[in-house]
């Protein structure tokens, strides 16, 4: 008579089955499910790259440049000259044309914290000027301080975002630019969005054809929505004052900071 297993055989027993029993086969279709999960996984890694941590990185890289050149200017300082009055428009320097490519300002904006600051090139071609993360500046329009239109580009994710923030303008917020010569506060007034055709945002008044400029304005365009190029963004702001380089840092720099 054969004696009954134990307790303890009997799992053991079902264990050994549970080992015997095949394995489910891999079909086409499970296969190609996996294959989709780690291309997604992948894909999301790296737009969250792009959208976030990389441009952290790039946007400190970019501040950190910008900063150096502050202070370059600062050291090569000449001694002050003798000032004229700020009534005559002579007192405002201006800048005369540049080179594609020659880095000639850095842009502030208070708004977008302290240690915002991008350096600013001449043309607003992609490969060598906005996807290095600079501002660049619009051909053919006004510099910094003269009468008519001072433009500029820059992109709001990748490259370290100059302008990602560029929504967030309050109605007179201080956009400083910085040159050899000084500081060129203009006040942010109003903000649009336009089809990437709309060329006449860059004109010497903005959106004014056959206008001639009797002011000094600036303007920033970028893309929107955000992640991609249906239309433009557009910021516009007016001239305040200039700051000579030998009255140090004016105190616009400090309006508005968030951080």
């Amino acid at each position: 008579m054969t004696e009954p297993s134990t307790p303890s055989e009997q799992p053991s027993r079902r264990s050994h089955r549970a080992r015997r029993r095949p394995r489910p086969r891999a079909t086409f279709l499970s296969v190609l499910g996996e294959i989709l999960i780690t291309v997604g996984v992948v894909a999301l890694m790296y737009v969250s790259w792009h959208t976030w941590i990389g441009d952290i990185i790039i946007s400190n890289q970019k501040h950190a440049e910008a900063d150096a050149l502050a202070q370059q200017w600062a050291a090569e300082a000449e001694e002050p000259e003798p000032e004229p009055s700020p009534a005559d428009p002579a007192a405002i320097p201006v800048l005369g044309d540049q080179e594609h490519g020659d880095v000639f300002g850095i842009m502030r904006i208070p708004r977008f914290g302290s240690d915002w600051k991008f350096k600013i090139a001449s043309g607003i071609s992609r490969p060598d000027i906005l996807d290095q993360g600079e501002v660049g500046h619009y051909p053919d329009t006004a510099m910094p301080g003269d009468i008519g239109n001072t433009a500029y580009a820059a992109h709001r994710w990748t490259s370290g975002a100059p302008f990602g923030p560029i929504d967030k303008l309050v109605i007179g917020d201080a956009i400083v630019i910085q040159t050899k010569a000084g500081w060129y506060t203009y006040r942010f007034r109003s903000l649009e969005y336009v089809q990437d055709t709309q060329v006449q945002v860059l004109l010497p008044v903005p959106n004014q054809e056959g206008v001639e400029a009797n002011g000094r304005y600036l303007t920033l365009t970028s893309c929107a929505p955000k992640l991609n190029m249906l239309e433009r963004i557009v910021a516009y702001a007016v001239f305040e004052d200039f700051t000579p380089a030998s009255e140090g840092a004016p105190a616009s720099l400090t309006d508005g900071v968030t951080a």
